[in-house]
């Protein structure tokens, strides 16, 4: 749990920042040890996204989350040691091993799912908002996608039907400049914030690496879906500082199709956590010595899961029959 909770908003943004960080950094030095199957799409570099939306949201209002979400799911408060046994496919992952890094999701802090189709969770996200409406909950729900993903049908049919119905839903295109290996600029048409202005509601681009700046857009356009006001899009420009998936040379050899020096900038110049904490300080909210605790118990914390996850068992063989479900369709001799 937050060891900040009660201290100022960007103090806990800090550290929300920070965990969602040290969590990518253990997962990829799993990763590198051979323990995760497969690759992982790291969210390092857009943590100021996922931590000024969530912040801005009340305990039940839901996320839809895509295939780079460990991020959101961590800024709603998931439980790091379950999230890595999930990455370690272990019986004590938050889905008992069978969804893997993809599809983390926890119902009880309303993540509705984490999506690996490019796209899909917009519907979905615009889907739980038509209930929310139609039983007057008050609940709003945030979807978060990529750039890529607004180049797919999906995004289009969900955001027409959320204007033309006004639903209680936030549209969060986190831009980090790539759709895989293809620049943004090759493939998006146009500024993608400003798609909104052809269904008639606000659009909005953000500065994604400064957390205060995100957590104020994302307000007002919870405040207008709350209010019945209907859909925000909210572009924020951010970056991924590693591949598509951490390990991606193993597929495309030695091209890179980042300039070296663009990543290095970024990581230097642009990075949300430098930027988060040299806010604090210039603020007189904590000393380098208090930020340095929080780093620590952030750091034991995901030896803690890390632990956790590798000491949990696999899950019996039998268990692949489990949570399968199919409907059998009648013949014409049984109709």
């Amino acid at each position: 749990m937050s060891t900040a909770t009660q201290a100022p908003p960007l103090v806990s943004m800090y550290e929300s920042i920070k965990r969602i960080r040290a969590f990518e950094e253990k997962a990829i030095s799993l990763f590198q040890d051979g323990i995760v199957p497969g690759f992982t799409h790291t969210y390092i570099g857009q943590e100021a996204v996922a931590v000024g939306v969530c912040s801005a949201l009340e305990p039940g209002d839901r996320v839809a989350s895509n295939h780079r979400g460990h991020g959101h799911i961590i800024a709603r408060g998931a439980d790091t040691s379950r999230m890595l046994a999930e990455m370690l496919g272990k019986q004590d992952g938050y889905l008992k091993g069978m969804g893997g890094e993809l599809h983390i999701m926890d119902a009880s802090i309303n993540i509705i799912g984490a999506n690996g189709i490019v796209g899909a969770g917009i519907p979905i996200a615009v889907g739980a908002a038509l209930s929310d409406k139609l039983q007057k909950t008050g609940q709003v729900t945030v979807s978060f996608f990529g750039d890529g993903a607004t180049s797919e049908g999906y995004f289009a049919e969900a955001i027409n039907i959320a204007a033309i119905w006004q639903l209680p839903v936030v549209l969060v295109c986190e831009n980090n400049c790539y759709g895989e290996f293809t620049p943004a600029e090759h493939v998006c048409a146009g500024t993608i914030y400003r798609r909104a202005e052809g269904y008639g509601i606000p659009g909005v681009e953000v500065d994604g690496q400064d957390v205060l700046a995100v957590r104020e857009v994302a307000a007002e356009a919870v405040h207008r879906a709350r209010a019945g006001e209907g859909p925000t899009l909210i572009e924020a420009k951010t970056y991924r500082w590693y591949g598509h998936v951490y390990g991606e040379e193993a597929m495309i050899g030695s091209y890179c199709y980042r300039p070296e020096e663009e990543i290095a900038d970024w990581k230097a110049n642009r990075d949300p956590v430098v930027l988060t904490r040299q806010r604090i300080i210039a603020e007189a909210l904590l000393s380098e010595q208090e930020l340095d605790r929080i780093d620590e118990a952030i750091a034991e914390e995901m030896d803690r899961a890390s632990d956790f996850a590798q000491r949990s068992p696999l899950p019996p063989p039998e268990q692949a029959l489990d949570f399968v479900f199919s409907e059998r369709i009648p013949g014409p001799a049984q109709a």
